[in-house]
């Protein structure tokens, strides 16, 4: 599967060099050379960890001079996007391009718990396989069998959103919440040891004023942070998510950095937090691209930010348009350089993408042709861009010679490696910002 993914990204489009697709003041900003040492940096600082090979003879004493092989095997940092149509498009030769472009990239998939998805009509829970069919919305067992089956950590997505909800609610506030309660209980029962990761509320600083939860305080989100940690147990990580602009605005005048630190404050159980980042016109993009709040010196002040307040931060939700003149190119120049922020910044634990391929978006997105794959289920220069910063700039292979002590050290991102010394293997893992050792003995 890997070899015949890796031989069409070969013939893929590259992306088009900065100076060629990216506005001047923009082009000035991502080229600046003090960026890329900072970025560098962050990248070595927070994403990666030492690990010393101890190698000894079957007497126990040091092996000096054997030949010791480590290759990084998995990710910890989380690469994601949404699983929405697993299993949906047209033909099975469709259905098995998306899984395995798919698997290719990402270790973390994002599955749809949209309250009008698990319950269109009431009573009518659409959880297990076999449920009717709706688009974008396919039951979450099937979904969470395929990550389980591949090694994929899944996110649920969302408990709580003043959007995508069915029809037959009621207005009124405490009949609403009675029936949230419900819900709560019954994602949790059967899903709270299954799937390690939840966006309990979403977007709740854009929420209408016609929500019947809805209060200037937003105090719906601390409620359903609280009954959610109650249900769930204390295993799930609990996430709030917010929208693209909202959560990136710049210095202390930042509403979302006011709102999560509130409910730390309160010592309500927010676990994670997640920003959108959105482009879902080409005018959207080029716009954002000469905003304040898309410069990097923004960016990573956001982040550190947030950083402060303790918690894992997660990109939750990206799109980056592909459409109009040079859009393929753009679109994988901005990639490159907001992955490469995103993976330098402290606290990042996960960055995911939203829809995989064009034409795959919610009714009225797809303009933005802002999938990884074109329409035909290819990669596209932005898919390539990724591939080569997980798979090469950002995966380790390290190889040496035991020293007198028996010892190999290195240097590695975080995850899972295959240690070889002498015929012998050793399974070993490495933490970021952490450091460790492992014995390997000689037979």
């Amino acid at each position: 599967m890997m070899k015949r993914i890796a031989l069409v990204l070969a013939a893929a489009p590259l992306a088009g060099r900065a100076a060629d697709v990216l506005p001047e003041a923009c082009r000035a900003q991502w080229s600046d050379p003090a960026l890329a040492e900072r970025i560098d940096r962050g990248i070595e600082r927070n994403r990666k960890g030492d690990l010393a090979v101890v190698v000894t003879n079957p007497d126990g004493s040091p092996a000096a001079g054997v030949r010791v092989e480590a290759e990084q095997k998995t990710h910890a940092f989380l690469f994601g996007c949404n699983l929405f149509v697993l299993g949906q498009l047209e033909t099975p030769e469709q259905n098995r391009r998306y899984e395995e472009a798919f698997l290719r990239l990402f270790n973390f998939a994002t599955l749809p718990f949209y309250w009008e998805g698990t319950e269109p009509a009431q009573g009518e829970l659409r959880y297990a396989a076999g449920s009717r069919f709706m688009w974008r919305r396919p039951p979450p067992d099937p979904l969470l069998a395929w990550c389980r089956a591949h090694g994929v950590t899944p996110k649920g997505h969302p408990l709580l959103w003043h959007g995508y909800n069915p029809a037959w609610l009621p207005q009124e506030p405490e009949a609403l919440r009675g029936l949230y309660l419900k819900r709560f209980e019954e994602i949790a029962s059967r899903y709270a040891r299954e799937i390690p990761v939840w966006d309990v509320v979403n977007e709740s600083l854009v929420c209408r004023k016609s929500y019947p939860l809805y209060t200037e305080d937003r105090a719906y989100v601390a409620w359903a942070f609280r009954e959610a940690r109650r249900l769930f147990g204390p295993g799930p990580l609990l996430m709030i998510n917010e929208v693209s602009e909202i959560s990136h605005a710049p210095g202390e005048g930042n509403r979302y950095l006011r709102q999560v630190r509130s409910l730390l404050d309160a010592g309500v159980p927010v676990d994670g937090i997640g920003f959108q980042v959105h482009f879902f016109r080409r005018r959207a993009l080029d716009a954002g691209l000469a905003s304040r709040i898309w410069s990097p010196a923004n960016l990573l002040d956001v982040y550190e930010r947030f950083a402060a307040l303790g918690r894992p931060l997660y990109v939750t939700e990206i799109t980056i348009s592909g459409a109009g003149e040079d859009g393929e190119a753009l679109q994988a120049e901005v990639v490159r350089n907001l992955y490469r922020l995103w993976f330098s910044a402290p606290r990042m634990a996960g960055i995911t993408w939203w829809n995989l391929g064009d034409g795959t978006a919610v009714q009225g997105e797809n303009e933005a042709m802002g999938g990884l794959l074109d329409k035909d289920l290819r990669p596209k220069a932005a898919y390539a861009v990724l591939d080569e910063l997980i798979h090469r700039a950002w995966t380790t292979r390290a190889e040496g010679t035991t020293d007198a002590a028996g010892r190999f050290a290195f240097r590695g991102f975080a995850g899972a490696y295959a240690v070889r010394a002498g015929g012998r293997t050793a399974e070993a893992r490495i933490e970021a910002g952490g450091s460790g050792s492992i014995e390997v003995r000689l037979p």
